[in-house]
């Protein structure tokens, strides 16, 4: 089974980082965003991976190579233009040649096991991860007379967002755009036809990293785990 990192955004919220480095490639916590990922990929024995490169797309052939000393194969797929992540999926195509592939947007870091993403296609063909939407700002409770009961910081609420990883079906690269976002244009179509499955992970760690905040935040967080990481 091969995966496939969309690796090709532009990242303006991280300005100035991103002027001179892709997304991708800034350094969380020691590695760059996609080490983090390869090397996530190649604990659950994914060693097969492309790039789906376009903005600084020579910083990541420097930087990663061919992937022999992170110890898997990367191919590169080349956006001349953006494509919107469906259209840099369905550019790779020719790189994706087995009956399921994993694809994920380079700017997470998560530590979710794929499996239970892989065994939703039995019945579907696609299947999303979900994971707790976590506040960007901090609770107050109050009572029915207005007194305040407790603070609570950043809490995670009691709903699902998109974690941008998804167990995908070959035939399903038909179904895909020339141009633009998976999210709204495979996904609706399957979800319609009732041939797209999700997969909740109440305790995966799972962070975005989209903000010059969010860069902050798991970075202490990394730091702070048990093998300093996720």
């Amino acid at each position: 089974m091969r995966a496939v990192i969309l690796a090709g955004g532009f990242g303006r919220r991280l300005a100035p980082l991103t002027n001179e480095v892709p997304k991708p490639l800034v350094p969380v916590a020691g590695k760059p965003i996609l080490v983090w990922q390869i090397e996530w990929l190649k604990r659950q024995g994914v060693t097969d991976i492309v790039l789906a490169v376009g903005y600084l797309r020579h910083k990541i052939f420097e930087a990663l190579g061919d992937g022999r000393k992170y110890g898997v194969r990367l191919f590169y797929s080349v956006e001349e233009e953006p494509l919107g992540t469906g259209g840099a999926i369905k550019n790779a195509a020719p790189y994706l040649t087995d009956d399921i592939f994993i694809a994920l947007n380079g700017d997470i870091i998560t530590d979710i096991d794929i499996r239970p993403l892989t065994a939703a296609l039995e019945k579907a063909d696609a299947a999303i991860a979900l994971v707790p939407l976590r506040s960007p700002y901090g609770v107050v409770e109050v009572d029915g007379e207005g007194r305040v009961l407790a603070f609570r910081e950043k809490p995670v609420l009691e709903h699902y967002i998109n974690a941008g990883v998804y167990a995908i079906r070959k035939e399903a690269l038909r179904d895909l755009p020339d141009r633009g976002n998976i999210e709204e244009t495979l996904f609706p179509k399957l979800a319609q036809q009732g041939r797209l499955r999700a997969v909740v992970y109440k305790d995966a760690f799972w962070r975005s990293i989209d903000t010059h905040k969010d860069l902050e935040e798991v970075e202490k967080m990394l730091k702070t785990r048990p093998g300093g990481g996720p």
